[in-house]
């Protein structure tokens, strides 16, 4: 019987920073074969285990066209993820997956793309925003909008110079609140699209962030034009297991881990599922 609860034995090679309470743990398995044949899609999510503290969902944060290794980012919250934090390169940890569907890249061609993060959100974003820039001919124009409480919680600063001068790529950075020496834009996350109001045609739009950021912005692109099918987000608060054996995640017959967690908003609709 296949051991479907058995992780992979991966060793931690670079620890990064990210804002103070969130940090990038970049991975390599220790099995070549393995290492070899992980093959994963934007969106999709790992299992990480903590020996002896226990385990928890993470997406890849890194784009497949960049395979190397196998990133996470980790904001402290909870018992594996301050266990988590605690961990030094070096150091070994356990990875079950990739599981779940990931983002509809085939359908996302030839589309102009908006990306809508807020925090942490920005995490399985990066991957899918990465793979379009690797794959920038396949893609129309693509509007980055990203924000955090403060310029403190911005995550992947290492980021954003290298997509503001990619070709036909806009980047916009807000805080809640004003603070000294910030020269971007000020507002939340909603109030920022009414005001830059990107185009809906020929457009989807990918929305990941805190549920309430979530919930908001909906409305927003549903009124600047945006279809429920062209509208994408990702459900990943209540997942667990990876394999819908816990029923925690289950909504109705679907499971987020297995049946998502990349949703559009007309399926969601259709599960009578409530942002």
């Amino acid at each position: 019987m296949e051991k479907i609860y058995l992780p992979y034995l991966a060793e931690i090679v670079d620890i990064w920073q990210e804002t103070p309470d969130v940090k990038t743990f970049k991975l390599k398995l220790t099995d070549p074969a393995m290492a070899n044949s992980f093959n994963y899609k934007p969106g999709q999510f790992v299992e990480f285990s903590v020996f002896g503290e226990g385990e928890a969902p993470f997406c890849i944060s890194n784009s497949p066209t960049r395979k190397s290794s196998i990133e996470c980012s980790v904001k402290k919250m909870g018992k594996v993820t301050q266990a988590l934090q605690e961990l030094d390169i070096g150091d070994r940890v356990g990875i079950r997956g990739p599981y779940g569907n990931g983002f509809p890249v085939e359908d996302l061609k030839n589309k102009n793309l908006l990306f809508v993060a807020g925090g942490i959100g920005l995490a399985p974003l990066r991957s899918l925003i990465n793979y379009c820039l690797d794959n920038r001919g396949d893609f129309k124009t693509i509007t980055i909008v990203n924000g955090a409480r403060t310029s403190k919680d911005l995550v992947y600063k290492n980021e954003y110079q290298a997509w503001e001068k990619a070709k036909d790529t806009k980047l916009y950075l807000t805080v809640d609140c004003q603070e000294e020496n910030w020269t971007c834009m000020v507002g939340v996350v909603p109030k920022i699209l009414e005001q830059l109001k990107p185009t809906s045609k020929d457009s989807v739009a990918i929305v990941c962030g805190p549920p309430i950021m979530i919930k908001f912005t909906m409305p927003v692109l549903l009124k600047i034009g945006f279809c429920p099918e062209a509208i994408i987000t990702t459900l990943e608060m209540k997942m667990k297991c990876g394999l819908g054996k816990c029923g925690r995640c289950n909504i109705g017959h679907l499971y987020i881990c297995k049946d998502g967690p990349v949703f559009s908003l007309d399926k969601l609709r259709k599960m009578n599922y409530e942002l």
